[in-house]
């Protein structure tokens, strides 16, 4: 009787670990462990995304004609449009599918491939160099930036980035962590580079996750959170359930409708 006592302790034990090694990120990693990153990690300018540029300056006169149609509000910071001046509106640019942003003045910019602050940079420098406005200050934001996460996560959907640095286990965050169900050595990353669908596989319990290019996520990537076996099991027992049920129900309503009629 002791014997099998232990050997069925040993079994929960073991059945134990490996629930627990299934579940775990960052396994065997201890504290004040140093990981490498992938070195160019924040978000850059992509064709087709949408971003907001607005210029200012110490005379808000000479920075007017940079922001379109807007007009630049000295007192309250904000660019409010010539047609209706009680609200706020700024305008957005869409990035062509040539990378460049075409603005008042100074026309078409390259962009594709800057950061924000970068391309921020490269405007004030056309406007000073121009003999525009000798102090001007140019803001640059995305207007669009986002991803989705789908599969085995609480809350998949897509998602708005508000910062220029996303890692993959904030993009989790947002959508509600992954289930218990969800396959933490085979998640999925698709990103769109230079026309074609590039999918790199992520295991979020190995160190070695940092060092990959999707470590830090990019506007449009999809997340897609693959299920364990014990999902597509239990997916498939409720399924053929279903169908006995079904057929059963089928079969009991036959027989007692050849019952009435016979």
């Amino acid at each position: 009787m002791k014997l099998y006592r232990l050997l069925f302790a040993l079994a929960i034990l073991m059945c134990s670990c490996n629930a627990q090694q299934n579940v775990l990120y960052l396994q065997n990693i201890g504290s004040a462990t140093e990981c490498n990153v992938p070195q160019s990690s924040i978000i850059r300018i992509k064709p087709l995304d949408q971003i907001t540029v607005v210029v200012n300056s110490k005379n808000p006169e000479l920075a007017t004609p940079f922001n379109s149609s807007s007009n630049y509000n000295a007192l309250t910071g904000a660019i409010v449009t010539s047609t209706s001046g009680s609200e706020s509106s700024i305008q957005v640019l869409t990035v062509d599918s040539e990378g460049y942003i075409t603005m008042p003045i100074i026309g078409r910019i390259e962009c594709a491939g800057m950061t924000r602050e970068e391309l921020a940079r490269s405007i004030e420098k056309l406007i000073s160099e121009g003999g525009y406005i000798q102090d001007p200050s140019v803001n640059v934001r995305f207007a669009t930036l986002t991803l989705s996460v789908v599969g085995e996560v609480n809350r998949p959907g897509r998602y708005d980035i508000n910062k220029d640095r996303l890692t993959i286990f904030e993009a989790l965050a947002l959508a509600g962590d992954m289930t218990i169900y969800g396959k933490r050595d085979d998640v999925l990353v698709i990103r769109e580079v230079d026309g074609k669908n590039l999918v790199t596989t992520l295991d979020l319990r190995s160190p070695e996750v940092f060092s990959s290019p999707c470590y830090y996520l990019e506007q449009n990537d999809v997340v897609i959170v693959n299920p364990n076996k014990y999902k597509a099991a239990t997916s498939e027992i409720n399924q053929n359930r279903s169908f006995w049920i079904s057929l059963t129900s089928t079969a009991i309503s036959l027989a007692t409708f050849l019952t009435v009629i016979l």
